[in-house]
């Protein structure tokens, strides 16, 4: 459960980006938020990470997910860290999810920047245990995703590693969406206009030479 509004909408918002970013391939499950079983029989055993990515399973909703059914678990994981989720998010979680459920990567993001230094740390597998992924230039890169991790403020952007530009969110992609159907309107009306004006000049040099040809004929 998201601690604040802020950690609530960037949860949200990193699961929308990463869902339309992969929104043609149908192999590929974007979630967050949802309660995740990993030990068959034993509805004690779960979590709810706060927004992770499966490989290689079908894109459909679920009510939740069950790790023996589905038979893969999450390629990676991005925990929005809390006053109220540190000590789990670094601790139990980091352990379960390095020894249980094995998931190649594991980031961490403090919005407010109050308790991780810094804000923004990652974690792949390797010979397993978790090694520190390395900053650079700001950000980390994610294998898994192909994108990087960089903060912005208390916002935590994905990057396409090959443009290094930012993938839009949702709320960005509608946006340009508006303005590009406003352009096309207004350019529509410019043509109308243009046309309109176009036309009019025609009736008027029509008229110029209908008049002329009246006074060539009474003269």
């Amino acid at each position: 459960m998201a601690e604040t509004d802020k950690h609530r909408q960037l949860m949200n918002e990193l699961i929308e980006t990463l869902k339309d970013w992969f929104a043609a391939d149908p192999n590929v499950y974007v979630s967050g938020n949802l309660l995740l079983f990993y030990e068959e029989g034993n509805k004690r055993r779960h979590l709810a990470p706060d927004v992770f990515v499966v490989f290689g399973v079908p894109k459909r909703d679920r009510e939740n997910y069950l790790l023996w059914e589905e038979g893969r678990g999450p390629s990676i994981v991005i925990e929005l860290t809390s006053s109220s989720t540190r000590r789990e998010d670094t601790r139990q979680k980091l352990v379960l999810y390095r020894d249980v459920l094995r998931v190649p990567e594991y980031f961490l993001f403090d919005p407010f920047g109050d308790y991780l230094k810094p804000p923004l740390q990652g974690y792949r597998l390797a010979d397993n245990e978790y090694r520190p992924i390395r900053l650079k230039d700001g950000r980390l890169r994610s294998r898994q995703l192909g994108l990087l991790l960089e903060p912005e403020g208390q916002t935590l952007r994905l990057v396409d590693a090959a443009s290094g530009k930012c993938v839009p969110t949702r709320a960005e992609n509608l946006r340009a969406a508006e303005q590009a159907r406003f352009a096309a309107e207004e350019s529509e009306r410019e043509q109308t206009m243009a046309r309109q004006a176009a036309d009019a000049e025609v009736e008027r040099l029509r008229a110029e030479l209908a008049a002329l040809r009246r006074k060539n004929g009474s003269a």
